[in-house]
């Protein structure tokens, strides 16, 4: 009896630990950017360009992003937690690895840099990126997305070199609540005014 719960033990273990380490395994794979590349020609392209860079205002540059910003992301159109018809239809079709898989494939490619339009305002969003509105208590978006606007991995988005339009319009839908996946920027938004949203936009178009 002792024999055979030793080795009842013994193969429950071996079981636990094999799973274990599968687990591991398939948490450590690398994205895979071949397979990455080939899902964002069928699925992305079409919107954000072959290696998304500066294509239509209107859209977010990809080139250069933070992967697990991206991964993010498209999680969050997927489970409707961050609103948008289109890119609903368009992460819907995507698995947890194609997700990663086009992240960082995107992430993979050197972001072009850009250049502020405005020269009226480019004073006015540098005081507000490097130094934030202390009347408002509006934070300097340099605390957060660095001073370069290269952002942080994970937590805080690429702003450098990102379109002016993209970038204030997001501004805008959070103000007004239609973005609602980061009450941070909601919080912070919500006390820009129309000439501040597009003057901090602006300047960050041209960061590098």
């Amino acid at each position: 009896m002792k024999s055979l719960l030793a080795l009842t033990l013994s193969a429950l273990i071996s079981v636990s630990a094999g799973s274990a380490f599968a687990s591991e395994t398939k948490a450590a794979a690398k994205p895979d950017l071949a397979k990455g590349q080939e899902k964002s020609t069928q699925v992305c392209a079409a919107c954000h360009t072959a290696d998304g860079s500066r294509g239509s205002p209107a859209n977010p540059i990809l080139q250069g992003q933070h992967a697990e910003y991206l991964v993010k992301q498209l999680t969050e159109f997927k489970a409707g937690k961050r609103v948008n018809a289109v890119m609903a239809g368009m992460a819907g079709l995507l698995s947890e690895d194609d997700m990663k898989n086009v992240a960082a494939f995107y992430a993979s490619k050197q972001a072009k840099p850009g250049f502020a339009k405005s020269k009226d305002t480019v004073a006015l969003g540098e005081k507000i990126y490097r130094g934030g509105i202390a009347a408002k208590q509006v934070p300097a978006c340099a605390g957060c997305h660095s001073p370069t606007g290269a952002g942080i991995p994970a937590q805080y988005p690429r702003l450098g070199g990102q379109h002016a339009d993209y970038a204030e319009a997001q501004l805008v839908s959070f103000r007004s609540g239609a973005r609602a996946n980061s009450a941070q920027m909601t919080g912070i938004a919500a006390r820009m005014s129309d000439l501040e949203i597009k003057a901090v936009a602006d300047y960050v178009a041209g960061l590098r």
